[in-house]
């Protein structure tokens, strides 16, 4: 008898030394993310050598991940949300997605300007890098000057040569939201009405597209968001490169209210089931090594101040006047946006 509790001890005793290191690799969080770019794997895969955090992810663009966290409610899985757009942001924010975070890492690192609201308990989002909607255009056709300003792009000079992508594309929300503040609403819907009759063609594809379009000749001027040129401009895939380099590129709005500047940025879920966890992730997101892969990798503007460039294409848009109009604003403005670009027949 003696010897078989003494054997029972021991088995017990392997079960809990085995225990410990399973749990540890049992460490998870739960990612929603509307980033789809291939260089965040090696975020992510950094996050997970440096904490042993395994991150099981789940992609979607950002309606697809709204609709996802209302139908789970409280029994939601994820941890962290990635949004990659502010109004997003806080329209997810006032919706109630999202927890408030409390972080003397976070408020150090990250300007205040690109947080959500302060519920008394922390932000309830938090900025971790940024991107321009700049205006590219045929450089044997189009003269700079014509298309300098947002506003010129609605000018009869104009007329014929633009492509977008859908107006109801959140970058184009965003943009719209915040010359919504600047004009005001008459000037906004004039100016709207002034774009769908400048199309070179209906509203399709994605902003890498627009850029292709210009260099093709199917239009002379675009929008189109810094980090899809960027990528252009750095690619190793055959006539890529020369695609960037037919085009000209415009911070527009430089004498008066700045460049729109995106953000793109991530949150802790309301119903996070590793809370621990997921704040530590919103860390690592402002830590130099992840700033440095979302300017280097994905050639998307750090928000941490000092964060060391290693990105060749960055470094030749140089420095540029930033729009500042506050997120909230752009965020109310869309619902009114959306209501000009219907009446003006933006597709």
């Amino acid at each position: 008898m003696r010897r078989l509790f003494h054997l029972r001890l021991a088995a017990l005793a392997l079960v809990a030394g085995l225990s410990l290191p399973a749990l540890a690799q049992d460490k998870v969080l739960n990612l929603y993310s509307a980033r789809h770019y291939q260089t965040d794997e090696a975020l992510y895969d950094n996050f997970t050598k440096q904490t042993g955090i395994r991150i099981n992810r789940v992609d979607s663009d950002d309606a697809g991940i709204f609709n996802r966290l209302k139908s789970e409610g409280a029994a939601s899985p994820a941890d962290v949300v990635l949004l990659v757009d502010a109004a997003r942001l806080w329209r997810a924010e006032n919706e109630g997605l999202f927890q408030p975070v409390r972080s003397a890492v976070l408020e150090e690192r990250i300007p205040a300007q690109l947080r959500g609201k302060d519920s008394g308990e922390g932000p309830f989002w938090f900025g971790f890098s940024t991107r321009a909607r700049i205006v590219v255009y045929d450089k044997a056709s189009v003269a700079k000057a014509d298309v300098d300003q947002y506003e010129k792009l609605a000018l009869p000079v104009n007329k014929g040569r633009l492509c977008t992508r859908s107006g109801s594309h959140p970058y184009n929300l965003s943009l719209f939201g915040a010359m919504l503040e600047h004009l005001g609403p008459e000037k906004t819907e004039t100016w709207l009405k002034g774009l769908v009759t400048n199309m070179a063609r209906d509203p399709k594809g994605g902003d890498t597209d627009q850029i292709k379009a210009v260099a093709s000749g199917e239009c002379a001027v675009a929008l189109t968001n810094s980090y899809y040129l960027a990528r252009l401009m750095r690619s190793t895939v055959p006539g890529e490169r020369e695609v960037a380099e037919r085009v000209g590129v415009v911070f527009p709005n430089q004498a008066d209210h700045g460049t729109h500047v995106n953000v793109a940025g991530g949150a802790v879920a309301r119903h996070a089931k590793n809370r621990e966890a997921a704040v530590k992730f919103l860390e690592y997101l402002s830590s130099p090594e992840a700033q440095g892969y979302f300017a280097n990798g994905n050639n998307e503007w750090p928000v941490v101040a000092g964060t060391k460039l290693n990105n060749r294409a960055l470094d030749a848009f140089g420095s540029f006047k930033r729009e500042t109009v506050p997120i909230s604003v752009i965020g109310m403005n869309q619902v009114k946006v959306q209501q000009i670009l219907d009446r003006v027949g933006y597709k």
